[in-house]
């Protein structure tokens, strides 16, 4: 996973002060991290399709954050700080969101399916 969060730093396309307190929060830093348009996504999985269960991160021109999601439609919130931005995508992880499944969303699903129903 440290991979993951080296990649996402290096491609420049988030705020540095967004992806350190991303990355300081234990319950983050364990799912796969990747961006889009200047937004900070979070993956129950560490294969694409990503999963789109967790809500996500925009900045926002002038400063500040917005979080948004899971679906595109969706909208959380603002907030001032990257650590609150953070906070509230820490309040709405799925129930059981633990380390990323090293797959697709389609196998993730499956492992689930399996798990509830032996």
């Amino acid at each position: 996973m440290q991979a993951a969060w080296q990649r996402v730093r290096a491609d420049g396309r988030v705020r540095p002060e967004l992806l350190d307190a991303a990355y300081a929060e234990p319950r983050l830093r364990q799912l796969f991290p990747w961006t889009g348009m200047g937004e900070l996504h979070f993956s129950r999985c560490t294969r694409p399709r990503w999963t789109w269960d967790i809500p996500y991160i925009a900045s926002v021109a002038g400063g500040g954050y917005m979080v948004e999601g899971p679906k595109r439609d969706e909208k959380v919130g603002p907030a001032a700080t990257p650590s609150q931005a953070v906070a509230m995508v820490v309040e709405r992880l799925p129930y059981g969101c633990g380390p990323a499944f090293v797959g697709t969303p389609e196998e993730l699903a499956a492992q689930e399916r399996a798990t509830v129903d032996p």
